[in-house]
């Protein structure tokens, strides 16, 4: 995909309202408050030697990074959030609301927005060494925890 159809899903995504219950559609997970969309998504790496889980990994951030100047010369620098400790801190039986608790499974940072009160994020998912990677676009009313 292109910078500018990512863009335009992100766009897509903000004027999207958030459903009462959780649904998936498509590229979309979305619930109360929230929408996490695909931006792109690589091959699978089961029989990887870690050459192309390398690359595709470099790829995936350079992506999100591009897409983050873009977004920064809309609304300004973003927050850097690690999700590591929410992911240790719902481990640890601390209820964590979603989109959080879930993108703490398998993101391990974001770059956040603060627009139109909204927040907006991207990241680099991998949920496992063989899955593929993916670009995540996320829009939510839900503080980061």
């Amino acid at each position: 995909m292109t910078t500018a159809r990512h863009l335009a899903t992100l766009d897509l995504l903000r004027a999207r309202a958030f459903p009462a219950r959780p649904e998936r559609s498509g590229f979309r997970d979305s619930g109360p408050g929230f929408h996490i969309g695909e931006l792109a998504t690589s091959e699978e790496f089961w029989e990887d030697d870690g050459t192309g889980r390398a690359l595709a990994e470099e790829q995936y951030e350079a992506e999100r990074d591009g897409l983050s100047v873009l977004l920064t010369a809309r609304w300004g620098p973003p927050s850097e959030l690690s999700l590591h400790s929410v992911l240790e801190r719902s481990m640890d039986g601390e209820d964590i609301p979603e989109p959080w608790a879930t993108l703490s499974c398998h993101v391990p940072d974001l770059r956040l927005w603060r627009a139109d009160g909204h927040w907006v994020g991207l990241g680099v998912s991998q949920w496992d060494k063989e899955l593929p990677f993916q670009l995540l676009a996320l829009v939510t009313t839900v503080d980061p925890p």
